[in-house]
């Protein structure tokens, strides 16, 4: 488990919530419903309405394989009922210390490769340096081939796209920091090898143009 989280809302007319994904699978509870959310490979717009909350549970990425007992890319950009993955014994209570107690129930056994995903994914994280999936595997002591069959396998996405998706963040990061940016040399900070292939990538991420981003947020 990497966290959990609870969101709350009071809303007089709908809105319109943009989500940008990183690489967890969700356990989430709300409207009298559990589901498995699995990794989305792009943005999505959520509708909130009215009065409502959602509790939830963002599994470390890499980390749900065992508990599925299948490749997590077959819940790629898919939500099913969590009854499909935990059988029907959920709990009722939306509580961290009922949940944590449901999960170590069903804590499944150590499993070698789950580590190698972790490992992965945690210098993808922490590494700016790592750029391209061609490095990624060299670190890793895997070919190309055998990274993107791991990561579909445990993660439910490819590792170009982790490694785009935590890139970007620092992109973001910047534009919280304040203060102008200079998009070009960023781009090439990045790994990029032009501006416009950033720029496309952003806007593939995020919905829009990292300028028009910058301005709204």
């Amino acid at each position: 488990m990497e966290r959990y989280w609870e969101a709350r809302w009071d809303y007089a007319e709908p809105y319109r919530q943009k989500i940008v994904p990183y690489p967890n699978v969700h356990l989430s509870f709300g409207g009298g419903r559990a589901n498995v959310n699995g990794v989305c490979s792009g943005y999505r717009i959520q509708v909130l309405e009215g009065r409502d909350h959602v509790f939830g549970v963002a599994f470390r990425p890499g980390c749900f394989r065992p508990l599925l007992r299948a490749s997590v890319s077959t819940i790629t950009d898919r939500t099913v009922p969590a009854t499909e993955v935990f059988g029907p014994d959920l709990p009722a209570t939306l509580d961290v210390s009922t949940v944590e107690a449901f999960l170590l129930a069903h804590l499944p056994d150590d499993e070698p490769r789950v580590r190698q995903v972790v490992a992965a994914v945690e210098l993808i994280a922490e590494d700016k340096a790592v750029t391209r999936v061609e490095h990624l595997a060299g670190e890793l002591g895997l070919s190309v081939r055998g990274l993107q069959r791991l990561f579909a396998e445990y993660v439910g996405i490819g590792p170009k796209w982790v490694i785009r998706r935590y890139r970007l963040h620092e992109v973001t990061a910047r534009m919280a920091a304040g203060g102008a940016i200079d998009w070009a040399a960023l781009a090439a900070d990045l790994g990029y090898a032009d501006q416009g292939h950033f720029i496309r990538d952003f806007k593939s991420m995020f919905g829009e143009p990292p300028t028009w981003y910058a301005r709204r947020y």
